[in-house]
């Protein structure tokens, strides 16, 4: 037998059930990825399977340099079969790690590889990969298409013109519909270079003079319209804190003034400024009828000499800290809630001490004139908790504070067109999860209950969450 086999991940008849006859064939709505929209656009051809696999994959990176790789050989110049070998020579210390497990679903479901990558076969493997990708043409589309997906929301910036995806629109011969979601970090970096930046590329695209915190948040309305035009549907915010910190119009006026005078700000001002963006950000969305993602909880770029030499996202992020999660999470949330502008919020945090705190805080705005179901979210894992035990961890502190049954599921969070599979990983894991709880008696052997429960949390719930149809 295969290591991904059938029953991979399913331990109990219930389990096996419910993922074969419900989970497996549901269409996937991943509504928060990383995909480049150009690459999709283009229907980009891959050269083999190290630019496909590799190139993108910070996750794939960090486990090569604990295994002992030289850069050169990781976001060097190498050659792919160099980086793929050392690639192949890593996997074999992954056990115990997700990519063992993610690594074979994507050797299995694109490729058709059933043995075990290692340091013995990694030349083999890597003939037959990328013979697969010349004779099934493998392009971005492809791929997409046939992992069964339905939906894919992209991860765009304010200033970006969006061209790509007025490509992948007006073409009728790809089906799946992929729309940008709009994330302002650098519009919150205040006090550093990346905001100067930020201003001054908005004044580019809107061709309007930016002096006043009031007249920025004009052009960020304008780029809203601009994205709502295109599809979108959707924003995203990630902070490394979460924070709240009042502050009146007049003294966000006098920060914006002094992060413009590229003056030095305290703390307290930064917190108040990126508190009263956040709220006047989330009216907007609400009147938009978009869903507003905060992930929080990470502290970024760690290796300074690795960051000087590669850059960002490269693999040098971890789980940051702090203290008052619970107080900025509701208080932000009531800030909206008490002007009846509070949107559709999913709520991401990277640290798992407070999953408990994020679920009863949410719990606190459920109620909505609109009939809602889950209206505020408890997001799915997230990067460093995307893995079995984080997935469990998240979906049980759900049920013991809110409703699983709305749980609006998985999401990529990749830059790879073979992510996908992670969402049949999350599926297995659900399975087992709920089979386990049936059969030890927690949960009712009914199957018209149970199949709702699945099918709602793999797909339906997503589906009618991330719809502009549905009510505000």
């Amino acid at each position: 037998m295969s290591f991904i086999h059938e029953d991979f991940m399913l331990q109990n008849d219930t389990a096996k059930h419910l993922y074969h006859d419900y989970a497996k064939s549901l269409p996937i709505f991943d509504y928060h990825c990383h995909l480049d929209p150009k690459l999709i656009a283009k229907d980009h051809e891959f050269e083999n399977i190290t630019e496909l696999w590799l190139a993108r994959d910070h996750y794939k990176w960090r486990a090569m340099r604990a295994n002992g790789v030289p850069e050169e050989k990781i976001t060097g110049n190498a050659t792919p079969e160099e980086k793929f070998k050392v690639w192949a020579q890593t996997v074999e210390s992954c056990v115990g790690n997700p990519l063992y497990h993610w690594t074979h679903l994507e050797l299995k479901r694109y490729f058709g590889v059933d043995d075990l990558l290692s340091g013995d076969n990694w030349k083999e493997i890597y003939d037959k990969a990328n013979k697969v990708i010349k004779e099934k043409k493998l392009t971005a589309r492809q791929l997409i298409e046939d992992s069964n997906v339905a939906f894919v929301g992209t991860t765009d910036y304010p200033t970006d013109s969006l061209i790509f995806h007025d490509e992948i629109v007006k073409d009728e011969s790809f089906s799946v519909k992929v729309a940008p979601a709009f994330r302002p970090d650098e519009a919150f970096k205040i006090g550093e270079e990346r905001f100067l930046n930020f201003i001054e590329k908005l004044q580019e695209i809107s061709q309007k003079s930016i002096s006043t915190y009031k007249e920025m948040l004009e052009q960020l309305k304008v780029r809203i319209d601009y994205f709502d035009q295109r599809g979108a549907m959707i924003s995203d915010h990630g902070l490394g804190k979460l924070v709240y910190a009042k502050a009146t119009e007049e003294e966000i006026e006098v920060i914006f003034k002094k992060a413009l005078e590229k003056r030095e700000l305290n703390q307290e001002e930064k917190d108040q400024y990126i508190t009263h963006l956040l709220v006047d950000l989330g009216k907007i969305y609400y009147e938009k009828n978009w869903v507003m993602q905060i992930h929080f909880g990470a502290i970024r770029n760690n290796n300074s000499l690795m960051y000087e030499a590669i850059g960002v996202d490269a693999g040098f992020d971890s789980i940051d800290d702090q203290s008052g999660v619970a107080y900025a999470l509701n208080e932000l949330l009531d800030a909206l809630a008490k002007e009846e502008k509070l949107p559709k919020t999913i709520i991401y945090n990277l640290n798992p001490a407070y999953n408990h705190v994020v679920a009863s805080s949410i719990a606190n705005f459920q109620n909505n004139k609109e009939g809602i179901k889950g209206k505020i979210q408890f997001g799915s894992g997230w990067w460093f908790n995307d893995t079995e035990q984080g997935m469990l961890r998240q979906m049980a502190t759900l049920a013991d504070h809110g409703l699983l049954m709305h749980f609006v599921g998985m999401l990529t969070d990749s830059r790879s067109f073979v992510s996908y599979p992670r969402h049949e990983y999350f599926r297995r894991i659900l399975c087992n999860y709920i089979g386990e709880q049936v059969e030890q008696g927690k949960f009712p052997k009914d199957e018209k209950l149970l199949r709702k429960l699945v099918e709602n949390i793999c797909y339906h719930n997503a589906a009618a969450y991330f719809s502009k149809n549905q009510n505000k």
